[in-house]
């Protein structure tokens, strides 16, 4: 288990920072409480510049956000990726170091996508040793998200909420709660988000996403294309009232609206918490 503690509470708004947005960022005050910026675009060559990152992090905080860390293969972690990752996080001090509940990676596959892990004993084991190696690589304590899945395992042992409760006990991380990600998945699986909710050990929260999703033929899609819907708002609302003030953020990575469109969803999302928090 690590030995390292849980980050600070940090109970602001923020919003994920995209290249459309770059030059709001760099020359006006964008009224946000920190940025979130995906990882992997500025830990390979070739990939965002790392000036425009150092540029705004003396104006914001920054959260490091990976997609592709796969903290649930079976084969562990890859030391180059841990490698760039950590002289990505000695450069920047992030606010936090997050990732997913996911596996993308088995031998030389990448699928490039955030595959679902079963809800199993065995599979507990590998990602609890996997966060362990990857907290000690880097020094600190990192946040892992709940995933939006598509398709459920048949010899599930346990529901995803303890899954990750007993995940976050084990290894001491910290947990990035994706309400839109619950909604998604207890519409796509039948179970009560609400439930979710009340499972997840609220203590250990520290970030929130809030994003917009697509409605398929037959499930609901996690596209982050769109505005947030009514009833994702409506489970932010409990979110809120459950973990109390901690990092919340809009993520938008398709359909780029103008900043204004995102900062006008980031003011919704204040005026709910602050009502939750009193």
């Amino acid at each position: 288990m690590s030995a390292q503690s849980l980050p600070q509470r940090f109970p602001g708004f923020g919003l994920g920072l995209r290249r459309e947005h770059y030059q709001d960022f760099l020359e006006t005050g964008v009224p946000v409480d920190f940025v979130e910026v995906i990882s992997e675009n500025f830990m390979i060559d070739g990939g965002q510049p790392r000036h425009i990152l150092r540029q705004v992090r003396e104006r914001h905080p920054v959260v490091l956000h990976g997609v592709s860390m796969s903290i649930g293969s079976a084969d562990g972690l890859r030391d180059d990726y841990l490698a760039r990752l950590k002289a990505l996080v000695d450069e920047i001090q992030p606010l936090f170091v997050s990732d997913h509940l996911s596996w993308s990676r088995i031998g030389g596959f990448n699928s490039h996508d955030l595959l679902p892990v079963p809800y199993t004993e065995e599979a507990l084991a590998v990602v609890c040793d996997n966060i362990d190696r990857a907290q000690n690589a880097l020094g600190r304590t990192m946040l892992f998200e709940n995933p939006s899945s598509y398709l459920s395992f048949a010899g599930a042992e346990m529901r995803e909420w303890e899954f990750i409760a007993e995940m976050s006990r084990r290894t001491g991380c910290g947990l990035l709660l994706d309400v839109n990600n619950v909604y998604v998945s207890a519409a796509n699986h039948g179970f009560d988000a609400h439930a979710f909710l009340e499972g997840m050990p609220a203590e250990r929260v520290r970030q929130i996403h809030l994003a917009g999703h697509s409605r398929g033929p037959e499930l609901l899609i996690d596209t982050h294309d769109s505005p947030v819907a009514d009833g994702v708002w409506d489970l932010y609302a409990r979110a809120a009232a459950l973990c109390g003030p901690v990092a919340t953020m809009i993520e938008r990575d398709g359909d780029i609206p103008p900043l204004a469109e995102l900062l006008a969803e980031l003011d919704t999302a204040r005026r709910l918490a602050a009502r939750e928090h009193a």
